[in-house]
């Protein structure tokens, strides 16, 4: 029907925060990896390094959760907010700037102050708004999301490892997998901010190395 709302397409987890966590997730890792040595790491070093990197995101990826929902909250939280008030304007220039607020810079550039008008009569129409923002199904799959991004990006790292006894093979064939990892992730990037994709994924392995180079040096 042509004057039915459209619905929003909005997934769980947009791309760009799927790139971001994955990244983060890398450079947590290699923080561990990094850390050994070719010379002297014997098997239990490995495996110390391994529990170490595992555990590492596991906590890293519950808190990033955790992060994702109180920031999905506040973010229905300011909602709520701006349609009370809203709504409870009895100015409607005043209304209209709120709602101009609201929105992204470019849209409600383009926008006329009639069709903001129209915007606000239909906000006034809808039905009285819960007191207070709550997480919704969407929001738990998206934390859930980001834990397992954060997590997961663990073990292609970390595989070698595991089936490979000697540390030098395993230390290369790792860095080769995060270097690969990092240059897709930094391509996915490039592609998604509308950046030449090639010079984004060199460059995020590049700066992967420098921030791998600097949490280590820091003790991280």
């Amino acid at each position: 029907m042509p004057n039915e709302p459209v619905k929003s397409s909005k997934r769980v987890l947009e791309p760009i925060t799927r790139v971001s966590e994955v990244l983060f997730g890398l450079i947590m890792v290699l923080t561990f990896t990094g850390s050994l040595s070719v010379a002297e790491a014997g098997r239990d070093d490995i495996r110390t390094m391994l529990v170490g990197a595992l555990g590492c995101n596991l906590a890293w990826g519950m808190i990033d959760a955790l992060l994702y929902l109180m920031g999905s909250l506040a973010e229905k939280g300011q909602g709520l907010m701006s349609l009370r008030a809203v709504r409870k304007t009895s100015d409607p220039q005043h209304a209209q700037r709120l709602i101009a607020d609201a929105l992204p810079s470019v849209v409600a550039s383009v926008l006329t102050p009639a069709e903001l008008e129209g915007m606000r009569l239909r906000l006034t129409q809808l039905p009285e708004p819960p007191q207070r923002a709550r997480l919704h199904k969407d929001d738990w799959l998206g934390a859930l999301g980001v834990f397992l991004l954060v997590f997961l990006s663990t073990f292609p790292v970390v595989i070698p490892f595991i089936f490979m006894q000697s540390t030098l093979p395993a230390m290369r064939v790792s860095n080769g997998i995060a270097i690969v990892m990092l240059f897709l992730t930094g391509y996915s990037y490039g592609r998604l901010t509308g950046y030449h994709p090639l010079g984004v994924g060199i460059g995020m392995v590049v700066l992967g190395t420098i921030l791998v180079s600097i949490t280590m040096a820091l003790g991280g």
